[in-house]
This record gives C-alpha cells, sequence and structure tokens, in this order.
C-alpha cells in the first residue's frame, strides 16, 4: 500500500509558495504606487485610470514602470523557481506530478529527445533541411510569398489600428468614445495568435519534435511588447518624418544585434546595402511626407523612446533567428511559444492596473469595437506566421528589408488613394532603395555561386 507522505508534496508547495508570495509582494508595491498618485478606492478609479491623468511630461515613465510590474508577477516568480530547482535537483528527484511537468518544460525542455541534427538526418522532410534543396526559381517563389504575405497582411492590420485608436465609436445610447488602452489590444492579438498557432499544431503537428525550453520564448516574447509599447509612446512625443526615419534605419542595428548576439558575419556588401536602402527610405519618407505631418516637436523623451523601440525590435528578430538554429522549432512552435508568454505578460499588467475591466466595459458598449478588434487579430495572427515563417527560412536582415519597404508601400498607398505628391527627393529615394535590393540579391547570387563551386572543385579524400 502506497503511503502518502507530506515531504514529497514539500517541493510543490515550495514553487506554489514562490508564486502566491511574489504575487502579494508586487500588489502591495503597486498598491502603494496607486496611492502615491493620490487613488482612492472609493472613487472606483484603476491604476491605469490614475497614470493617464498624471501629466504628460512623465504619464510614459509612470506607464513604464506600472507595465514592469505587471510583467514581474511573471518573471519574479519564474526566477525564484528556476533557482530552486537548480540547488535542489526537484526535475532529477521529484514525483512525477503535472506541476513537475509543467516546470520540466520550462527548464528543460524535451532533454530526452535525439539532437537536433540527427533529427535532420532521420527526417528527410524536416523544415530546416528545406531551404538546402530548394532552386533558386523555388526561392524567388517562396520570397515572393513571404513578401507579398506581410505586405498584405499588415498594411491592412496598420489601416486597422489606425483606426481603432483614433475613431470615435457609439455606444447604444448614441454617445461617442475613445479606445485608449492599446495593451488591451496586443494581449487580444497575441492570445488570439496563440490559439491559432496551438490549433493548427494540433491538426497538423509539426514535422520536427519540440525541444526548447519554453522559457527560452519569454526573452522574445517580453522584447516583442517592449518594442511596440516604446512606439506606441513615442508617437506622442516625435512627429511623424522622426517616427518613420527611425523605422526606415532599422536595419543596421539588427544586423549589429546579430553580431553582439549571434557572433554573425556579414560580408561588405551586406553592410553597403543597409546603409543604401536605409537612405533611400530617409529620401524617400522625408520627400512623401506632408507639412502638415511633419509638424510637431521632437523632444529627447521621443528620441529615447524611439531607440528603445530599435534596440528591442533588433533583439526580437535575432533571438527568434538563434532559436531557430539551436533548436530547430518550426515557425508554428515560435509562434506559438512567444504568443503564449505575450499573453500571459500582457495579461498579468492588465489584471494589475485594472485595464481589463476598463476595456471589457467599454468593448461591452461599443459593439463595433468588438467587430474591428476581431478583425485586427486576424489579421495580426496571419502576419505573425508570414514573419516567424520569413525568419525562419530568410533570416532577420531579409525580415526586416519587408518590413522596412512595407513602410514605402504603405505611404504610396496612402498617395494613390488620397492623391498625395511625392517629391524629386522621394522618387531618388524609391530608386536608391531597389538598386541595393538589386544589387544585394546580386552580390547574394554571386557569393553562392562561388561558394558552389569551391565545395564542386575541393578535392575529394578518398576512404
Amino acid at each position: 500500500m502506497y503511503v502518502y507522505k507530506m515531504g514529497n508534496r514539500a517541493p510543490e508547495l515550495v514553487i506554489c509558495s514562490f508564486v502566491i508570495v511574489s504575487l502579494l509582494v508586487i500588489h502591495f508595491f503597486s498598491d502603494l504606487l496607486r496611492i502615491s498618485l493620490g487613488g482612492n478606492y472609493l472613487l472606483d478609479m484603476t491604476l491605469s485610470q490614475l497614470v493617464e491623468a498624471q501629466s504628460k511630461d512623465y504619464a510614459w515613465l509612470l506607464k513604464l514602470l506600472v507595465n514592469c510590474f505587471g510583467y514581474s508577477c511573471v518573471f519574479v516568480p519564474g526566477y525564484l523557481i528556476y533557482k530552486y530547482v537548480q540547488r535542489t535537483n526537484y526535475l532529477e528527484r521529484g514525483n512525477k506530478t503535472f506541476l513537475h511537468t509543467a516546470v520540466n518544460m520550462c527548464i528543460t525542455g524535451n532533454s530526452s529527445y535525439e539532437p537536433v541534427d540527427v533529427i535532420h538526418i532521420g527526417s528527410g522532410t524536416a523544415e530546416r533541411d528545406r531551404p538546402t534543396k530548394r532552386t533558386s526559381s523555388q526561392e524567388a517563389v517562396q520570397l515572393f510569398w513571404c513578401f507579398g504575405g506581410l505586405m498584405v497582411s499588415y498594411l491592412t492590420w496598420g489601416v486597422l489600428q489606425e483606426k481603432v485608436m483614433t475613431q470615435h465609436y457609439y455606444n447604444f445610447a448614441g454617445e461617442s468614445a475613445k479606445f485608449k488602452d492599446s495593451q488591451f489590444l496586443v494581449f487580444a492579438n497575441r492570445l488570439l495568435a496563440f490559439f491559432v498557432a496551438l490549433v493548427y499544431l494540433q491538426w497538423q503537428p509539426a514535422p520536427t519534435r519540440h525541444r526548447a525550453p519554453l522559457y527560452k520564448y519569454s526573452f522574445a516574447s517580453f522584447s516583442n511588447i517592449m518594442s511596440a509599447w516604446f512606439q506606441y509612446e513615442a508617437l506622442k512625443f516625435v512627429n511623424f518624418p522622426t517616427q518613420v526615419l527611425a523605422k526606415s534605419c532599422k536595419i543596421i542595428p539588427v544586423m549589429l544585434m546579430g553580431k553582439i548576439m549571434s557572433k554573425a558575419k556579414y560580408e561588405s556588401y551586406e553592410y553597403f546595402t543597409a546603409l543604401l536602402i536605409s537612405l533611400g527610405m530617409i529620401f524617400f519618407m522625408s520627400g512623401s511626407s506632408e507639412n502638415s505631418k511633419a509638424s510637431g516637436v521632437t523632444t529627447i523623451t521621443g528620441i529615447f523612446l524611439l531607440s528603445m523601440y530599435m534596440v528591442f525590435d533588433s533583439f526580437t528578430a535575432n533571438w527568434q533567428g538563434s532559436l531557430f538554429k539551436s533548436y530547430g522549432m518550426s515557425s508554428l512552435q515560435m509562434m506559438c511559444g512567444v504568443n503564449l508568454f505575450s499573453s500571459i505578460f500582457t495579461g498579468a499588467s492588465l489584471s494589475m492596473q485594472g485595464g481589463f475591466m476598463d476595456s471589457l466595459a467599454f468593448a461591452t458598449e461599443h459593439p463595433k469595437f468588438v467587430f474591428d478588434m476581431v478583425i485586427l487579430s486576424i489579421c495580426s495572427a496571419v502576419g505573425q506566421l508570414f514573419i516567424y515563417h520569413t525568419i525562419d527560412v530568410f533570416g532577420p536582415v531579409v525580415f526586416t528589408i519587408i518590413m522596412t519597404l512595407r513602410q514605402a508601400a504603405a505611404i504610396m498607398l496612402s498617395c494613390f488613394i488620397y492623391q498625395h505628391s511625392i517629391s524629386v527627393l522621394g522618387i531618388f529615394g524609391v530608386l536608391i532603395v531597389f538598386v541595393a535590393i538589386f544589387l544585394r540579391v546580386y552580390c547574394n547570387q554571386r557569393l553562392r555561386a562561388k561558394r558552389k563551386r569551391a565545395e564542386a572543385n575541393k578535392p575529394k579524400i578518398a576512404v
């Protein structure tokens, strides 16, 4: 007969206590922040509402602090559990309970599986083997598919995003109001994307078995959330040209981050074409921006926020690229893991700030907003499918080039629909961009052909 021992459950109790105590401490500090902002529980004001009521000059800093408090609801217990598991060897001697399995998946992944190289050799249909077997025409079709998918999904997403954040919605009584909580939109987008990826993986399992520790996804998820937040906040401090110029030059920090993180090596023509693309985009954006949009004050705060946006966005692309190389997961597995943590991060932050109740109350009173939010989330989910597939197949630099060109396409579409004019400087910028892209493709093909010839002429060693 099995005799129940309390000692068998002690590690599980310790892990649960880490979560509960951490949440209580974080909630205590958030209450102190709420009281310091003048909040009164009798006034029924949430923390997010109190932050919005502060002065614009430092409201962004308070929002960042409050968001970090929310994210710490996930990071602090996770870090404590990670250290506890390392010190006590819980995974080696613990009972095979649900909690033990969950902790094992988060910290070590499927460590019992074969190395990724063995899996690739044993499976002729492994996803990571496909790029080496494609012909030049197949690769061109694949690149066109990624380019078109990213363009269509994110051009539509951008139009809907602007509509949701700027349009007045009317309730049943005919009263108008604007939706303000962009973090709730991020939560809805990531949650839908997570379920889309999960359902697809259940319907059509990935050709490679998942091996990566789940916590690895949290870094890309956190940087993705932070880059989106810094981008939203920067629009309050910088004018339109400054914002698009920062996005246009994003390819340079992506390459620099690749050098720092992955020790990636780039050819000289890659650096040269990156500079040409950024320069061409600067000319195009400056030449196509309207004078009304160029008005506004560019502050040091706005420059700082844009700089942080580029840093986090560059980290996201390179970290995902390194995960693809290290663990060989599919793009859908990447999408599922990143959006899982994004939903957890934003959900924790919204719960602590009270943003859930405010946003849900707005949604119940404005049914048109619900429809727009669902369509927006679908476009975001489809766009993420193309993002992960593009990074998996072509790498972060090609992905950044496509997304940079997407900005030019958005302005060209606007010029076509609303009859905006493009100056000579803008046209010159377009020519520079396409010349740089042609040069990059040409040099890439020449280098690949040179390596193939060198490999073919390499003397074979007789066995």
